[in-house]
């Protein structure tokens, strides 16, 4: 009796020993799934969606700072503006168009914020899946800032001999720079056989050099103070490749290197954070303004940009991100945000779809068509010079008070 009580015990323990093992493939299974559903329904990276719904809130992250936003007149840095006075963060507007600064700082001051509903949504199914809610301002909320706690100041990313003055007038002004968010910019549509050198050239001065001059006129006021945030505004195309646009996606690129190996330079100043923003395609007219075979040819047709991100959700996320002080944000819906993953974890099979994609692209650039290859339909240019798509994020207008994502058109 005492062996066939043994011999029961042995069985029971294998027995529960089968039965914690199930459970825990079982776990496992249906952690996978709940992941895979997640990730269907992302718009951006894990790390930003957690820091998004469980991480400090822009309204009090950024409240009181100063933040310096180029690109400022439309688009991303306009919708910045928007979402960053809501916070009640005190600002620098700049950009070129002085006329156009000034009436982002009227509609920040009286609050004139367009919320859209799709930007107010928060559906049942991202409430399980830890997605977090799209802040936006309220149309009926009026801002808290005062004339003084905004400036507008011009400035033109070209002009690099002028930037230590724009400077000093900061902080002439302010006294500080809490945060500075790097966001002017052009993008640019033409294959490089047909593309001058000038592109190029305007495209390194404006995306890539123009960028490093203002932060290098920041930098030293922050590691001064200890603190600071210097974020930039790249693309998927300063990790990726994107045709038709080569100029673009090396100024990006140059702007991933540089910021990356600032990062390491910076870490005897562990509260200075350098944040890198890489959005996907986001409603915005930064295809309107991109660079084309020559410097002064514009691009006929910007085309459809239904399936692109809102520039409110885009900048929500920004926002979210920069509160926790996120190094690298992927900011986009998908296919695209899965291409983000490839290139980082399975580079060879990005290099299949990418060479896949873009061989079509390619195609309908040279036909004439909207080179999007989800949505291809024909345009009344003629073939070659009227092509005009809409790719990665930029930085453009999507309509006058709205939030902005990308690099755009300072």
């Amino acid at each position: 009796s005492v062996s066939a009580f043994r011999l029961s015990g042995v069985h029971h323990q294998k027995l529960m020993d089968i039965c914690l093992t199930c459970i825990i493939f079982l776990g496992c299974g249906v952690y996978l799934l709940v992941q895979m559903i997640r990730f269907i329904f992302a718009d951006a990276d894990f790390t930003l969606l957690w820091a998004a719904r469980f991480g400090s809130k822009p309204e009090v992250a950024m409240r009181g700072k100063v933040v310096w936003i180029t690109g400022a007149s439309s688009g991303i840095g306009e919708e910045l503006a928007y979402q960053l006075a809501a916070a009640g963060a005190r600002l620098v507007l700049s950009a070129r168009r002085e006329e156009e600064l000034r009436r982002v700082k009227q509609s920040c001051l009286v609050g004139a914020f367009n919320a859209s509903l799709q930007a107010r949504k928060y559906p049942f199914t991202r409430f399980l899946l830890f997605f977090p809610p799209h802040h936006s301002s309220h149309p009926s909320e009026r801002s808290t800032l005062e004339e003084k706690d905004i400036l507008v100041l011009p400035l033109d990313l070209l002009d690099r001999a002028s930037h230590p003055a724009k400077a000093r007038a900061v902080l002439q002004h302010f006294s500080n720079v809490d945060v500075l968010i790097n966001n002017g910019g052009r993008s640019q549509r033409s294959l490089c056989v047909d593309t001058d050198m000038e592109v190029y050239q305007g495209l390194m001065d404006l995306n890539y050099l123009g960028t490093v001059s203002v932060t290098k006129q920041v930098l030293p006021h922050m590691t001064h103070h200890g603190s600071g945030i210097i974020a930039t505004v790249s693309s998927i195309s300063g990790l990726a490749a994107a045709p038709l646009s080569t100029g673009y996606c090396a100024s990006k690129h140059a702007l991933q290197g540089f910021f990356n190996t600032l990062r390491s330079e910076l870490t005897d100043y562990p509260d200075i954070s350098v944040i890198m923003i890489c959005p996907g395609p986001v409603v915005s007219q930064i295809v309107q303004n991109a660079f084309t075979e020559q410097p002064d040819k514009p691009v006929s047709s910007a085309g459809d940009q239904m399936h692109k991100m809102t520039t409110e959700r885009c900048v929500c996320l920004i926002l979210a991100g920069l509160s926790n002080r996120v190094k690298e944000m992927w900011i986009a819906q998908q296919p695209f945000l899965l291409m983000f993953y490839l290139w980082q974890y399975a580079p060879t099979l990005a290099w299949y779809m990418t060479n896949m994609l873009g061989k079509k692209r390619v195609q309908n650039f040279k036909a004439g068509l909207l080179m999007d290859p989800i949505r291809t339909r024909h345009t009344s240019e003629s073939p070659r010079n009227g092509a005009g798509g809409q790719v990665d994020g930029g930085r453009k207008t999507r309509s006058r008070c709205v939030t902005g994502v990308g690099g755009g058109r300072s």
